[in-house]
């Protein structure tokens, strides 16, 4: 074999395999159909919405952005240490980033507005939240500039970044009825689509 031929298949190989969250737009009204349970009130778009490029912070006061997460799909949960429905449904989100985050998936929580460190830590610590990452937005500049009006607010952005539902309120988002409808969303693996 040539090095032409080998470089030719390996270039084949990494750009059939290197994205596979783009291989097939996902079908938004199949997705609006999964809704059950506290999923009813998911809020599906007709089209993907565009988001602000407006960063938050990370843990050490350092800018983050959602570029972070492009290729994932993403459940975006803005919250507060002072909101009860917030710190309610914190935990069935840390549970579903245990079962889902990876390489396709991924729970981006943040804490809009006055919310201290030590006042996210201590929550994280006495919830036993052990798998979400302490992101902060305390001037709300990236909240504002996505349109939530309330607390919780959880978007789902598909893997370009686009959002493309969103729920007002609080809700197990590790039901039985959250896992199907976020599985549905995620790529299919080598073995589903061998089957």
């Amino acid at each position: 074999m040539t090095a032409k031929f080998l470089f030719a298949m390996l270039y084949a190989a990494i750009t059939l395999g290197a994205n596979p969250v783009f291989a097939e737009p996902v079908n938004l009204s199949k997705i609006s159909e999964l809704r059950a349970g506290d999923m009813n009130k998911l809020l599906i778009h007709a089209e993907p919405r565009e988001m602000s490029s407006a960063g938050f912070l990370d843990e050490n006061g350092d800018k983050v952005t959602l570029k972070s997460y492009k290729g994932k799909v993403v459940l975006l949960n803005f919250w507060a240490t002072w909101c009860p429905p917030c710190r309610a449904e914190m935990p069935s989100i840390d549970a579903l980033q245990a079962d889902l985050g990876g390489d396709t998936f991924a729970v981006v929580t943040i804490a809009t507005g006055r919310n201290s460190l030590p006042a996210i830590k201590s929550f994280f610590k006495g919830a036993d939240i052990t798998n979400l990452p302490i992101l902060r937005d305390p001037k709300r500049k990236f909240s504002r500039a996505n349109g939530v009006l309330g607390l919780p607010t959880t978007l789902i952005l598909n893997a370009d970044g686009n959002e493309i539902g969103r729920m007002q309120g609080d809700a197990d988002w590790h039901s039985n009825e959250a896992l199907t409808l976020i599985k549905a969303l995620l790529p299919k693996s080598e073995a589903e689509t061998d089957s």
